[in-house]
């Protein structure tokens, strides 16, 4: 029944041989992945049900995860996954939002079925979907398991792509070309910014002539005028005015699999400060660019950033990049490679990082940032989109 044509069952069962194999070597037996993210990675289920709790189960010594939700959502799973169907475990609606019991409490009994309630127990302790009363439940159930801390586990064996997915990046880097040209065009004095970002997100589900493009896992930031002084604002309900710059952060995605992009734009003629700014931030940018290749490190490549706006009237503190890829909302970053002091983690082929050296000052900001993949000798941009303050 498995309508998944998107990934050969090779490449999941050597995502799940990798996953297995940091297991062992953390002293997990059994790992219960809840990040919607994971679980489409180890099984390819993809459905909106994330905002009950859902999971796998991997166990060391089963050839198949389970994957558990809320029964109505099973058909889906048989549908989007490769499991069989003794894999496939829905528990009934009194399980919830309920305050008489908890879907953790169907997971404990799946692991006593399994006669894996007393091994040691994977967890990811710091995602979104896995929460207190999670851990309350797993702990009432299961006295004699022993829990460990298993955040993040998928997440860093998600960090190098294969081939397929980076073919499905490179699509979804075609949809945001067209997405962010359909911004660009549509923003215009006058124009009320609600109907901007109306016809943003109708180009990101469009997608191209050859292909549909899917939601992304961050609506749109397009803030205007004095919000551009900050991070992750959206649109709001005025009409744009002569003057006004605009922060396009925007996305597009196939399969679950993103290719951020974000540019600048002003309407009408730029200040001379924001001018010297964008100046600083996109030589910054292409220094980067051309720094970034197999072996350095991710404080490595800040420090290039760095180095490369000393001087200029760039102030940036945040990290300028992170790991991206496959996900589901609130974010489309992976939370593992930042581009940052500290961060020692090497670069190799097949890592995808959203170069984004935003800066966010006190009356203004800008962005100009590019999705790029590590090759074997440098690094590729996935999307092609002049590299510029637009001018409107």
């Amino acid at each position: 029944m498995n309508l998944n044509p998107f990934f050969t069952l090779d490449e999941y069962q050597t995502r799940l041989a990798q996953t297995r194999q940091l297991m062992y070597r953390q002293g997990i037996e059994v790992l219960l992945v809840t990040d919607p993210a994971n679980i489409n990675y180890l099984s390819g289920y993809d459905g909106w049900s994330f905002y009950v709790h859902q999971g796998l189960l991997v166990l060391l010594d089963r050839p198949e995860p389970i994957w558990f939700g809320r029964m109505q959502d099973s058909n889906g799973a048989r549908l989007t996954s490769w499991l069989s169907d003794d894999s496939i475990r829905g528990y009934q609606d009194h399980y919830v939002q309920s305050n008489l019991r908890h879907p953790m409490d169907f997971v404990a009994d799946l692991l006593k079925e399994f006669k894996a309630d007393q091994r040691r127990l994977g967890v990811e302790t710091d995602n979104y979907y896995f929460t207190g009363q999670c851990l309350k439940s797993l702990q009432a159930n299961l006295p004699q398991a022993t829990i460990l801390d298993a955040n993040l586990l998928v997440n860093w064996i998600r960090l190098v792509k294969s081939p397929a997915e980076i073919s499905y990046m490179k699509k979804a880097a075609r949809v945001v070309e067209n997405v962010m040209q359909v911004a660009v065009d549509t923003i215009e004095a006058g124009v009320r910014e609600g109907d901007a970002a109306g016809e943003v997100v109708k180009a990101q589900l469009k997608g191209t002539p050859e292909y549909t493009g899917d939601y992304t896992s961050i609506m749109p930031i397009m803030p205007s005028g004095i919000r551009t002084s900050t991070a992750h604002l959206s649109w709001v309900d005025r009409e744009y005015q002569k003057g006004d710059l605009v922060l396009l952060e925007l996305a597009g995605n196939v399969h679950r699999y993103h290719a951020p992009l974000s540019r600048t734009l002003i309407i009408g003629p730029p200040p001379a400060e924001l001018t010297a700014v964008a100046s600083g931030v996109i030589d910054g940018l292409n220094q980067v660019l051309d720094f970034i290749k197999p072996g350095v490190t991710g404080e490595e490549v800040e420090g290039c950033w760095r180095k490369a706006i000393s001087g200029t009237k760039v102030v940036k503190e945040s990290r300028m990049g992170y790991a991206f890829g496959l996900n589901y909302p609130p974010d489309w970053g992976e939370h593992t490679v930042s581009l940052r002091p500290g961060d020692k983690n090497v670069l190799t082929p097949g890592v995808t990082i959203h170069v984004m050296p935003g800066v966010w000052l006190d009356e203004f900001g800008f962005e100009c940032s590019e999705p790029i993949v590590v090759t074997e000798k440098g690094c590729e941009c996935l999307v092609s989109f002049p590299r510029e303050l637009i001018q409107k």
